[in-house]
């Protein structure tokens, strides 16, 4: 039972993953206005319920603390987690 809790919750912190990267999309994508406004929000009120299901399963702090680590290992990877851009190492490449 408690694989698939974890299992559970693996798979609930990936959907979360998803639906931020479809946000982070629709930035950049060709819609305009409320169209990706509609997109965006629609993206991020999933991760909300998601992380409602999240706080059921294993408690508010536990969640949130899972959806925080799993936003900053997807920023994390390989861009600057405040600009979005690609790293720099200290030699400029």
């Amino acid at each position: 039972m408690e694989n698939t809790g974890k299992s559970e919750v693996a798979w609930r912190l990936e959907l979360i993953k998803q639906q931020y990267e479809a946000a982070q999309r629709g930035f950049s994508g060709l819609a305009q206005g409320s169209a990706r406004h509609m997109f965006i929000s629609a993206r991020m009120q999933s991760i909300g319920r998601i992380h409602q299901e999240l706080q059921r399963m294993v408690g508010p702090e536990e969640a949130i603390r899972l959806v925080a680590e799993t936003l900053q290992e997807h920023n994390g990877k390989g861009n600057n987690q405040e600009t979005g851009l690609p790293k720099i190492d200290e030699k400029g490449h």
